[in-house]
Order: C-alpha cells, then sequence, then structure tokens
C-alpha cells in the first residue's frame, strides 16, 4: 500500500503529506494511525519549529471514507468510534503541538477532514478549494469540529445553514468568514506555505508556543467527544443505513 502519510523535512520545518490519492485521501484509521504518529516524531524532535501539511492527488480530504464505513457494518459502531476518535485525537495533537501548522489546501475538503483545517495555525486555499459537510446527505452525525468549533470562526447561524442545506463553502468565503487566511494558486500554495513555515520558525519558539496556547478554543475536547458519541449513535441507524447504501450506488462505489 505505501505510506499514507508522507514524511520530510527543509531545515527546521517539518513536512506532512496525505497520500491516499487514489481515494481522495479520505479518512481511515490507517491514515490517522500514521499522521498522528508523524506529528508526535515532530514533536519530539528540537530542530522543528513549524510544520507544513499539504496533501497529493486531486483533492485535499474528503472525510471519512464512506466505502469503509459500509465494508464495516457488522461492526458500525467500533469502526466509526475508531475513526472519529482517531480523527479527534490528530485535531487535539496539532493543537497542542508547540509549533504552528501551516496547511495547503488545494481541492475539495468534506466531512470530518474540515478538522484538520480547523486544527492548522495558518490555513493558505487555491481559488478552487471548497468546504462542503455532506452530513444531510449520507445521514451522518457532524465530526471533525463542523459544530465543536467551526460556530465560533463563522457563526452559528452560518453554521447551521451549512450544515442543514449540505452548501458549499467557497475558498473566497473561507478567506472572508476567517476559516483561511490567503488565496494562492495551485501551482504556488506549496512553496508559499513553506515560505511562512520557514519565516515562523525564524522567529522566537517560546513566543510563538505562548500564542498557540493562548489561542486554543476552551473545552474543545469535551465538544469533540460529544460529536463523537452522537457520530455513533446516528450512524447505526436505518436512516443512515439506507442514506450511505443510495449514496455509494449514486457515486458509483
Amino acid at each position: 500500500m505505501g505510506a499514507l502519510v508522507l514524511k520530510d523535512r527543509d531545515g527546521q520545518v517539518g513536512l506532512l503529506t496525505l497520500n491516499r490519492s487514489q481515494r481522495h485521501n479520505s479518512l481511515v484509521p490507517e491514515l490517522l494511525t500514521e499522521l498522528l504518529a508523524e506529528l508526535e516524531d515532530f514533536r519530539d524532535e528540537d530542530q522543528i519549529q513549524a510544520v507544513v501539511l499539504q496533501a497529493n492527488g486531486r483533492s485535499f480530504s474528503t472525510g471519512g471514507d464512506l466505502q469503509g464505513f459500509y465494508d464495516h457494518q457488522d461492526a458500525i459502531e467500533t469502526y466509526a468510534s475508531e475513526v472519529v476518535g482517531l480523527l479527534n485525537q490528530a485535531i487535539l495533537t496539532m493543537i497542542d503541538l508547540p509549533f504552528p501548522v501551516v496547511t495547503a489546501v488545494h481541492g475539495i475538503v468534506t466531512g470530518g477532514s474540515l478538522g484538520l483545517v480547523l486544527a492548522s495555525d495558518i490555513v493558505l486555499v487555491t481559488p478552487e478549494a471548497s468546504f462542503t459537510p455532506y452530513y444531510s446527505m449520507v445521514g451522518f452525525s457532524p465530526d471533525g469540529g463542523w459544530t465543536a468549533w467551526l460556530p465560533q470562526i463563522i457563526g452559528a447561524k452560518r453554521t447551521a445553514q451549512i450544515l442543514m442545506e449540505n452548501a458549499t463553502i467557497s475558498a473566497q468565503e473561507a478567506v472572508s468568514w476567517g476559516l483561511a487566511n490567503r488565496v494562492f494558486p495551485r501551482e504556488d500554495i506549496r512553496t508559499q506555505a513553506l515560505n511562512i513555515a520557514q519565516d515562523i520558525a525564524a522567529k522566537q519558539p517560546g513566543s510563538i508556543c505562548q500564542t498557540k496556547r493562548l489561542l486554543r478554543p476552551a473545552n474543545l475536547a469535551e465538544r469533540l467527544e460529544a460529536e463523537r458519541r452522537h457520530f455513533i449513535e446516528q450512524i447505526k441507524t436505518q436512516e443512515t443505513q439506507k442514506s450511505m447504501i443510495a449514496f455509494l450506488k449514486k457515486m458509483g462505489l
């Protein structure tokens, strides 16, 4: 299968690349476990002062792999708990790093993968980048911080409308609403992310670390755990099972 998360470094900057491009970097336990391990490795390296997160393929990440949920129907609650639990761990680990994460988002972001964007300190997007929940289409309960964190950034009413209507946040809206920082062309975004990360890595690390600590939202772990519980509760319902099968058929999967 090969590595699902590629790891590299450029001086004081660590580079992590989601590498499940044949499945749009959708989230499965194996990918999330690798991501967590690489984040922890960088945390333990004294020389690393910033991390860039990026992705290979056409999409940044399309959330939980729907086929994976379907393939684990006999143990759907256990599998769902593992996926959402690992995602929550990744989000909290990114926030707890003593240095910033600069994320380069190209293509689409759907479902729980928004959590990786929310957990990033600086987010760059390409003009075609977009963010869509899809929960109301497949019958899932929101995870990845869609309810636990996004309302604090773009507002509760706006979040409710996006989730319930399955509306899409464009790249321009993401910047305007505070979900992302700047828009760059696809061919430039990785270089720009690295440049920003290198610039921050040259600053005083103690100051950067304290800034991250003070910016961390309160009670996030508890709110993410509530999302995990509701996700498990909803995924075992007939509504979700039928919607999931219908969605997979529609997508030809």
